[in-house]
């Protein structure tokens, strides 16, 4: 290949007058309208929740630390399966129907909340819950010993700010329940209605 072979090959596009300054003006355009968005919230007035004197709304659907029902539960085994990242720990004694769970932890420093350890279990023993606020002082506290919760008739974990005398009216409820072991509303009992199907024409 020449050298004028090569320089002709490098060489760009033209681009016409009219096509330059078309794109300088899609190019303004499309900053501007960035702008006016950004622009809108700067000046909008802030809202701030005072949590935890104020309660957080969360979707109905909301994906908390798990609740677990120990009375349901058959040992199979197919949620620690599911699970992406092999956060749950399960031991048990005896197969089949004589299997008696002895264990049964999640790791809340691995786990995700995807809710894929709910799906395949055929007794429902496991929820995902309301609560969002788990914390520990080291690793060791974000493993959740769920066979210990249940000989305290507990299904999930007391948060440590739950833990404190005074709270705020809603957390108190929250707590109560927790302490009696309820488990928290599902999204079927929050009267959710499937989309209606889009009739066609």
């Amino acid at each position: 290949m020449s050298e004028s072979q090569t320089k002709n090959s490098l060489r760009l596009p033209a681009i016409s007058a009219r096509g330059y300054f078309a794109d300088v003006v899609q190019s303004i355009t499309s900053i501007a309208i960035g702008l006016s968005i950004t622009l809108k919230y700067c000046f909008s007035k802030t809202v701030t929740i005072q949590y935890p004197e104020h309660k957080l709304d969360f979707s109905p659907r909301y994906r908390g630390i798990h609740e677990f029902e120990a009375s349901k539960c058959i040992a199979c085994d197919l949620c620690a399966k599911a699970c992406p990242v092999d956060c749950i720990y399960i031991d048990y004694t005896g197969r089949g129907k004589n299997a008696q769970l002895t264990r049964y932890a999640i790791d809340y420093s691995k786990c995700m909340f995807c809710a894929l350890c709910t799906e395949p279990c055929p007794t429902e023993c496991i929820h995902m819950g309301r609560l969002h606020d788990l914390s520990a002082y080291s690793r060791e506290e974000m493993v959740v010993e769920f066979m210990d919760l249940d000989r305290q008739g507990l299904r999930t974990p007391v948060p440590l700010w739950m833990q404190k005398e005074k709270l705020p009216e809603w957390a108190a409820a929250e707590k109560a329940r927790v302490m009696a072991g309820e488990l928290s509303p599902t999204a079927s009992d929050a009267d959710i209605k499937p989309p209606q199907s889009v009739k066609r024409k």
